[in-house]
């Protein structure tokens, strides 16, 4: 194992925001294909709603990637900005239990809300930020079960969401041993 240069880890970082940013631009662009060329059903402002949701996503991983230097940290980060992308996304286009419009999803954004507060009173420490995407996983998982209470099974998406808090929570845990 070598050790990673002050300067490897530049390149690294440019690199990293490079995806991130491109990734952000390119995602914007597929739906503007989309309706060129398609009949897609889509408003003004959903263009705005997707390019904010974008311009978020990206920018949380932007923080990430200058919070720490570690590679496992910033995937970390990565991996739960992605994870909160696709809870909003998937919940705002058709919904995750039922409609967009059951009220019931809104538990989904309470789970994203844990994972901030955890981040923030866990100072975006390595260690502590395990410990937060963790009991994140937790309130993920339980989210199934409320759902099932209303007569709603959507445990496979449940869990895709929760392996995604508990993937975050094991990167951070891994940049937490590299320190």
């Amino acid at each position: 194992m070598t050790a990673t240069t002050g300067d490897d880890n530049g390149r690294l970082g440019r690199w990293l925001r490079i995806a991130v940013w491109g990734g952000a631009g390119v995602a914007w662009l597929i739906p503007v294909a989309a309706k060129l060329l398609t009949d897609l059903p889509w408003t003004t402002f959903d263009f705005i709603v997707w390019g904010v949701m974008l311009l978020v996503a990206a920018g949380v991983c932007e923080v990430g990637l200058r919070l720490s230097g570690a590679l496992a940290y910033r995937a970390g980060v990565v991996v739960a900005a992605g994870t909160s992308f696709l809870i909003v996304w998937s919940n705002l286009a058709v919904g995750i239990i039922g409609n967009e419009n059951n009220p019931l999803n809104q538990i989904f954004f309470g789970v994203i809300a844990i994972a901030i507060v955890g981040a923030f009173l866990a100072r975006f420490r390595p260690k502590g930020m395990a410990l937060a995407m963790a009991v994140t996983a937790a309130a993920q998982f339980g989210t199934g079960f409320v759902a099932l209470a209303y007569e709603h099974i959507v445990f496979a998406i449940v869990g895709v969401f929760s392996l995604g808090w508990l993937l975050a929570a094991w990167l951070f845990r891994e940049a937490a041993r590299g320190e």
